[in-house]
């Protein structure tokens, strides 16, 4: 969850007022709080999805006049719109949580000349994606993993910034050439895959590269009924599609040396779809050239089963905003029990998308899978 004041969340359980911002940047900036020019938000929103290549997009609509020339303010030229969504609290102070920098994609509007302003926007992956290498590159051996990353994304954003959460792997060498052929992402993806990690732009507009959280981490947030609770509404569903329990990585070879592999598979014994349970065996197949020892094998399947750990059992919800929550954010579901008692039942639920409003009234739409906790391990094939 991104960073705000015990204030902030204590204030979303009552009675409150939200408040928007939009800036457009004309140069690219990090941070949450750049240099642009402040447009007004009619209605629109902000969607995050945890396994989207593109991380989050934006739906805006605005008052600001339609672009008069190809300089224009609202044209898909490469300028930015920083979005936050945050709270006023009445005593002229007010707090705002940043939801990010979005590509400008694709202007429209429907009443000429003076009418609303649609935009739909990408976040900075977007760029990366379209980015594509106009000839095959190769990257040398002893290239480190970071340098190979930077350069992926610089190329694209020379000043971007980028933060690894473990400075040792960021380090590590390659340990032999790889050839990449067209795809800028799909290469930028294998690499941070192969390492057990994730990368993203988030919401400062930085690329971070991170290994997911633990499924048994504490809940950041508690979504509740009752009095001071800010659950809207629930809906639930079960379902065996794109349910895996266990993945198998494998590197490639070389002339003197058969590819390496991995598997890892759900072993908790109270996962429904565990691993050797009566769901029964259901494999996933990963395979990339930047996996070169036996513990990045290890490493990358279990960063592909952990965004599967906890399904079947999804949960859609609505409640009350809260602009800090990310997908991959571990919450606290608490709701009446089924039976009519003074019992709450409580259960432990994983984001797996989120909808950010940004006008008042309209809930927070996420999707979620309930957290039945950690377990998993290699296994021999």
């Amino acid at each position: 969850m991104r960073a705000v004041s015990a204030r902030f969340l204590a204030t979303l359980r009552g009675s409150h007022n939200a408040v928007f911002r939009a800036r457009v940047c004309e140069t690219f900036q990090t941070g949450t709080n750049p240099t642009g020019v402040e447009i007004p938000i009619v209605s629109g929103d902000v969607q995050c999805a945890a396994t989207a290549d593109i991380r989050a997009t934006l739906s805006l609509t605005t008052s600001y006049e339609w672009p008069k020339n190809a300089d224009g303010l609202l044209t898909p030229y490469g300028n930015e719109i920083f979005v936050e969504r945050g709270l006023s609290y009445g005593n002229g102070q007010t707090e705002y949580v940043g939801l990010g920098y979005f590509r400008i994609d694709a202007p429209e509007q429907e009443e000429t000349p003076g009418g609303a302003v649609d935009i739909s926007g990408s976040d900075r992956m977007a760029g990366i994606v379209a980015g594509r290498f106009l000839t095959p590159r190769q990257f040398s051996s002893s290239l480190t993993r970071g340098q190979v990353v930077a350069t992926l994304i610089t190329e694209v954003y020379p000043s971007a910034l980028i933060e690894w959460d473990d400075t040792g792997v960021r380090d590590s060498v390659l340990g032999r050439t790889i050839v990449a052929e067209r795809e800028r992402y799909e290469t930028l993806r294998d690499l941070v895959t192969s390492l057990g990690k994730v990368g993203y732009f988030d919401y400062r507009g930085v690329f971070v590269v991170r290994t997911v959280a633990s499924v048994t981490g504490a809940p950041s947030w508690t979504i509740d009924a009752g009095s001071n609770g800010v659950l809207v509404k629930m809906s639930r569903a079960i379902t065996r599609e794109g349910i895996y329990n266990v993945v198998v990585a494998t590197g490639e070879g070389t002339d003197t040396t058969p590819p390496l592999y991995a598997a890892v598979a759900d072993r908790n014994p109270n996962s429904p779809t565990r691993y050797g349970g009566p769901f029964g065996p259901v494999p996933r197949f990963y395979a990339s050239p930047f996996i070169t020892t036996y513990g990045q094998a290890v490493s990358a399947a279990s960063v592909l089963l952990r965004k599967s750990l906890g399904l079947p059992y999804q949960v859609e919800l609505e409640a009350v905003p809260n602009p800090a929550l990310e997908p991959d954010d571990v919450i606290r579901v608490r709701y009446p029990s089924r039976l009519r008692s003074l019992s709450l039942r409580s259960e432990a639920h994983i984001i797996d998308t989120i909808t950010i409003p940004l006008v008042e009234g309209v809930p927070v739409s996420l999707k979620t899978r309930k957290q039945y906790g950690e377990n998993i391990g290699d296994i021999n094939v």
